[in-house]
């Protein structure tokens, strides 16, 4: 019987055979081990991609199953380990010996996507394997036809990159020079490719190391019994809990923007959750089909979103695959957007499925545990720019590989976090410009909070940011960008209401400017271009119009809400006093009258005609806050083409999310606190 068959525990509080104080010593030791792993590849990569912390470890029993994660991963990629591992397991069955190592990056043997590299070692005690040691990272490029391998366009793998299926890289302690070469010779950067895989492999013999140690000190079959009776231990807490929590069923849907092949309209993610007391049930039988582009997520990555969704509801939980018991998925057909099958296009699965079934959850926990809600956080996205080095003789490939913190969304007592890593990697560090500088012929021109960027609520949104570049010396350069919810807007729950559109412009403010959105491939670029985006902030929870008018001058002084949007948005009149001491005052009776005036218009916005709409915002009577937040209208934030299927859409939700928590008789809670 394997780990993951085991009956449900109960009774005893350890492991049998186990004290609870060596139970204790073990379980965090374990912990201890995989950090150690972090901090070997932290210190020997060579890839500043992995060293700005994309990457994951995670200690294995001998079937596979995580045993423990470490203290700062990226949970989508702890999510889908045991997947790898048990791929490995079944490629080379009792072809497993002391100092193997094996690689791994495939998408439809439960990996992420192809720049995910899984080195994995089994960990032998005499004849016997008794676990393995796995880290994944985040390799630059790994082929395919743009630089960086985010290919937007790619409807199927073949133009992502390498699929590397389970292959052994060493054998027996000796590495399989031939093979790590075919690996790495079909990416553009060779040299730091065969860097990060040497130190990937080296950081999980560390981990075999201190496994080992820990045998040596308490034995082999201590050490074994602590390893099943850390996920018997998490399965025991979270069925505890689910025990204390209503019964039931809960749904909701989330979108992408579009399918290119497709009439525009947004691309459903659908959920359903129950509650019973088998465990927890998800059932996404409902999503669209696979879109014709790279935002689709194979099985891996979208058990991996209902891990984290859940984990993060119960903070206090260790993530291992104990709470996978817990945790049942009825993923549809092969095919969908959510269950993607060879040869579909996976690697934007990130921007895509993946963080909107992550929000998703957050939203159906909300209601199941008011006390923890949260609303939409922003979107992950890359921003890739790559061509030859200019400024070397020998014009290298250089790949500029960006990713943005932003806001999460507001909670239940209090604002969401900004300029915060992503939900789908809060151990993600925010890259040094200068150390991005250094490597690439790319010039920093801002990195800012973006003022109003928070969604409006009782609770706001945290705030995003804004960072631009220009390119300097370089040849045959071309820029990718995989993200999303230029659209599908980061939005609010509870009354709350949404945050901005993501999306790249390029040569703003000049003649030359084009604003080329969410998603996008091989745009040919040349020195002296300069680009810009935001990333979202987080979507409010509850009625702005309840928000404290003290609070909404705070954010004023910080910055983080314009006087304009004070008032459209949260209808608080702000009088400037002395901006350069930061005094603004409120003007209570033109604050309660202009509440009174919103309250009683802001269901008529929603209703009126988009045609109307997106004609005033090409005109420049109305800005992109006033069509997204005020008219739910959503156009080409470029050209101000209304999307109609999209509006009508993005209104439904509007509807669901803000206008139906709004006081229904049309008054304004004036300025209570």
């Amino acid at each position: 019987m394997t780990t993951d068959q085991r009956p449900a525990p109960s009774g005893a509080v350890t492991p049998a055979g186990l004290d609870p104080v060596t139970f204790e010593v073990l379980k965090n030791a374990f912990v201890t081990a995989v950090d150690l792993m972090s901090e070997q590849i932290m210190r020997t990569c060579y890839s500043f991609v992995i060293y700005a912390r994309d990457f994951s470890s995670a200690l294995c029993d001998a079937d596979g199953n995580t045993v423990m994660q470490g203290s700062a991963d990226i949970a989508v990629h702890v999510g889908t380990l045991h997947f790898q591992c048990k791929a490995v397991l079944e490629e080379f069955g009792d072809d497993i010996n002391p100092g193997d190592v094996f690689a791994v990056n495939d998408p439809y043997r439960g990996g992420t996507h192809f720049n995910d590299v899984s080195f994995i070692r089994p960990i032998f005690v005499g004849a016997e394997i008794i676990g393995f040691a796995q880290n994944k990272g985040h390799w630059a490029d790994i082929g395919g036809n743009v630089p960086g391998s985010f290919d937007v366009n790619a409807k199927e793998h073949f133009s992502e990159g390498l699929r590397i299926t389970p292959v052994r890289v060493w054998h027996r302690g000796r590495q399989l020079r031939d093979v790590a070469q075919l690996l790495v010779s079909n990416t553009r950067s060779p040299y730091s490719c065969m860097g990060d895989l040497n130190a990937q492999a080296e950081a999980t013999a560390v981990c075999e190391r201190e496994i080992l140690r820990l045998v040596d000190h308490y034995g082999r079959d201590t050490v074994v019994a602590a390893m099943g009776g850390a996920q018997d231990y998490v399965e025991r807490i979270v069925r505890h809990k689910l025990a204390e929590l209503p019964k039931g069923e809960w749904e909701t849907v989330d979108y992408l923007d579009a399918d290119p092949s497709k009439p525009e309209g947004l691309v459903p993610i659908s959920v359903k959750m129950r509650i019973d007391d088998d465990g927890i049930h998800y059932d996404l039988s409902g999503s669209a089909p696979a879109v014709s582009t790279f935002l689709n997520s194979g099985y891996g990555t979208t058990h991996s979103a209902l891990y984290a969704g859940t984990k993060t509801f119960f903070p206090d939980v260790p993530l291992n695959s104990g709470l996978y018991r817990v945790v049942h998925a009825e993923l549809g057909p092969e095919g969908t957007v959510v269950n993607a099958s060879w040869p579909t296009a996976v690697t934007g699965f990130c921007s895509g499925p993946y963080e909107k079934l992550m929000n998703a959850l957050f939203e159906i926990w909300s209601q199941v545990m008011p006390e923890r809600a949260m609303a939409c956080a922003f979107n992950l996205e890359y921003l890739l720019v790559g061509g030859k080095d200019g400024r070397t003789a020998d014009r290298p490939y250089f790949m500029w590989y960006d990713w943005m913190a932003g806001g999460w969304g507001g909670r239940a007592t209090k604002d969401g976090s900004g300029a915060t890593a992503p939900v789908f990697g809060p151990g993600l560090a925010v890259q040094p410009v200068e150390g991005q500088e250094r490597l690439s012929p790319v010039l920093t021109t801002e990195h800012t909070i973006v003022t109003d960027s928070g969604g409006p609520g009782r609770h706001r949104g945290g705030c995003g940011l804004e960072k631009g570049g220009v390119l300097t010396d370089c040849e045959s350069t071309v820029m990718s960008y995989c993200c999303d919810r230029a659209r599908s807007i980061t939005w609010g729950i509870a009354g709350g209401l949404p945050s901005l559109p993501h999306g790249v412009w390029l040569n703003k403010g000049t003649e030359d400017e084009r604003f080329l959105g969410a998603t996008f491939s091989n745009v040919a670029i040349e020195p002296g271009d300069a680009f810009t985006r935001p990333s979202a902030g987080g979507g409010g929870h509850g009625d702005p119009l309840t928000r404290d008018p003290a609070l909404v001058v705070e954010d004023v002084i910080d910055g983080y809400v314009s006087i304009e949007r004070a008032a459209k948005d949260y209808g608080v009149v702000v009088e400037p006093v002395d901006p350069e001491l930061d005094r603004y005052e409120v003007d209570i009776a033109a604050t309660e009258e202009l509440r009174r005036s919103i309250a009683a218009e802001r269901r008529g916005w929603l209703a009126e005609d988009p045609h109307v709409v997106a004609r005033r915002y090409r005109a420049g009577e109305l800005d992109m806050l006033d069509s997204i937040r005020r008219y739910g209208v959503i156009v080409d934030w470029g050209t101000g083409e209304l999307h109609e299927n999209t509006t009508r859409q993005y209104r439904e939700l509007l509807q669901k999310r803000a206008a139906a928590y709004w006081d229904r008789r049309g008054r304004s809670s004036g300025c209570g606190r």
